[in-house]
């Protein structure tokens, strides 16, 4: 059952979302594929599943942080729109494998981004922000 309102406990859970995004590795994790992955096509959406591929640690480890984070939405333990009003990152990775997400499942699992992809899809935010995500990306890609 999806919570209807945050109350308190979102609060705090929310709090410890935030405190686990600043432990170091994770934080260099989430900046360097903010920095240098812009995939373009499929192959260089894909490439990052290769364990030799010099993101590959970043790569699952951000998505699995994300994808965590974002089953709490799905399966009703915080709230999901109080979430992601300050909880957007993962979509702005989402936005950028948007177009390769078949392909990333087929070479992965059907499993993969499946909680981003709800939050993106089932919630007012989501969709909000992943519009907005998907023009800022586009916009990145073009200037590149």
């Amino acid at each position: 059952m999806l919570k209807e309102y945050p109350d308190h406990l979102d609060a705090d859970l929310l709090l410890k979302i935030y405190d686990l995004r600043r432990e170091p590795v994770l934080r260099e994790s989430r900046d360097a594929l903010t920095r240098d992955f812009w995939p373009r096509n499929a192959d260089e959406a894909l490439a990052v599943l290769r364990p030799d591929h010099p993101l590959n640690r970043q790569w699952r480890q951000v998505v699995g942080y994300w994808e965590m984070v974002y089953s709490m939405a799905r399966h009703g333990v915080i709230h999901g729109e109080f979430l992601l009003e300050s909880n957007g990152e993962g979509l702005f990775l989402f936005a950028r494998v948007e177009p390769y997400l078949q392909g990333l499942r087929a070479a992965s699992s059907p499993r993969t981004l499946r909680n981003t992809e709800w939050v993106a899809t089932e919630t007012e935010m989501g969709r909000t922000l992943l519009e907005y995500f998907r023009q800022r990306v586009a916009g990145i890609l073009a200037a590149r």
